[in-house]
């Protein structure tokens, strides 16, 4: 995109240049030629406007573009966030019971081997 940029202003430049140049060596009078130039000028600058519109709505349209890819992004991986803290949150309710279990037959089985008296 830089490279179209920095060709379509110096395009732009190159032709300015080519009709001041033109309209310099033309035989007309002094007021002729000034009107020619204004007209020219004019034509170049509502040429310049109507491609800043063109370039402002392309960057609106590419600033949505992105803002919506980081939405998209966010939310998926606000989903797997999710989905691994409700995973890790059922392997340690896992092992918290199986920690339970493990003591309490540890438990029963030392009251069996330990005599009573």
């Amino acid at each position: 995109m830089a490279k179209r940029g920095k060709f379509a202003l110096g395009a732009l430049i190159g032709a300015i240049a080519g009709v001041v140049a033109g309209l310099m060596a033309a035989p007309k009078s002094g007021k002729e030629t000034r009107a020619d130039i204004k007209k020219k000028a004019d034509e170049v600058k509502a040429e310049a406007a109507a491609r800043g519109e063109e370039l402002k709505t392309q960057a609106t349209a590419k600033a949505d573009e992105a803002k919506a890819k980081a939405k998209a992004v966010k939310a998926t991986a606000t989903d797997k966030a999710t989905t691994l803290k409700r995973r890790a949150k059922d392997v340690a309710d896992a092992a918290r019971e199986g920690a339970k279990e493990g003591a309490a037959e540890a438990e029963a089985e030392s009251k069996k081997r330990t005599p009573r008296s």
